[in-house]
């Protein structure tokens, strides 16, 4: 995976950086693991606006992805890696030995043709998914569950990777991409290496009409505000708005927003770096 500056033809080329498809190798989804969806455009059901800065966008259908990997002991080929929309990662099209197709994300590394396989006995190799009280101390995990046959809701966006660094009594302690250390149930299921594409993060749109492809509309800062919109508006001149603040009101940048008595606290053994 690579990224790709392109000449300053426009101005909207000169800043552009985006990555480039190499690693791509079918340009239509598979047919049977494709779902429609609608666009609220941050409206609720009585019409209202309950998200700002949402809206329009290229239309899209949504990949069903396969986060569970419980199909224990069947081997499936790789049969391509493709381009998905609604992530920021690449996705592969599995093909099972007993005829079923599945999307799973897919891990740096991971080549067409290649064999992958989940469950208890499934060898520590990239792309296999194993319960973490299987996986060797050390090893680059991704997909990680928070329940055991949950699915997989941590570590999936392109380019990150958590390591398993030891075991307690039932748990396995987990160092995450920010720098958080945890505790998870050893029963939890993760599949080995880390999410591909990791070049995502160099990319840079290079204007704002590719934003409002994506669905984003443009964000209004609180400072440019009056102060009967937002806690930081108003005042003569560019003032600097005070000390920043959402605008509900509650404090950012350092101050503290989590839950004191939250229940998962007990599992969190060293906070995420700032």
């Amino acid at each position: 995976m690579a990224v790709r500056k392109l000449r300053p033809t426009t101005p909207g080329q000169r800043h552009k950086i985006i990555g480039t498809f190499d690693t791509i190798t079918a340009s239509a989804p598979e047919k049977s693991l494709v779902v429609g969806g609608s666009k609220s455009g941050g409206r609720n059901h009585d019409g209202k606006m309950t998200m700002r800065y949402l809206g329009g966008g290229h239309k899209k259908k949504y990949r069903v992805i396969d986060f569970k990997r419980n199909k224990d002991g069947v081997p499936a080929t790789v049969k391509s890696i493709e381009y998905d929309p609604n992530r920021s990662a690449r996705i592969a099209l599995l093909y099972y030995a007993d005829g079923e197709k599945t999307y799973i994300l897919a891990p740096n590394g991971l080549q067409v043709g290649q064999t992958v396989v989940s469950g208890a006995d499934a060898a520590p190799e990239v792309g296999n998914t194993l319960p973490l009280q299987n996986i060797p101390l050390g090893t680059i995990i991704h997909s990680i569950e928070l329940r055991p046959g949950q699915g997989a809701a941590m570590v999936r966006s392109a380019g990150t990777f958590a390591q398993l660094t030891s075991r307690e009594e039932k748990y396995a302690i987990i160092k995450l991409p920010s720098g958080e250390v945890r505790k998870i149930l050893a029963t939890c299921k993760a599949t080995i290496g880390s999410v591909g594409n990791s070049d995502h993060g160099l990319e840079r749109s290079g204007k704002a009409g590719r934003s409002r492809w994506l669905g984003r509309r443009p964000r209004v800062r609180g400072v440019a505000m009056n102060p009967v919109d937002h806690p930081m508006g108003g005042g003569e001149g560019r003032a600097s708005g005070g000390h920043p603040r959402s605008r509900k009101g509650l404090l950012a940048k350092g101050y503290k927003t989590r839950a004191p008595k939250k229940q998962s606290s007990q599992y969190i053994i060293e906070r995420k770096k700032k």
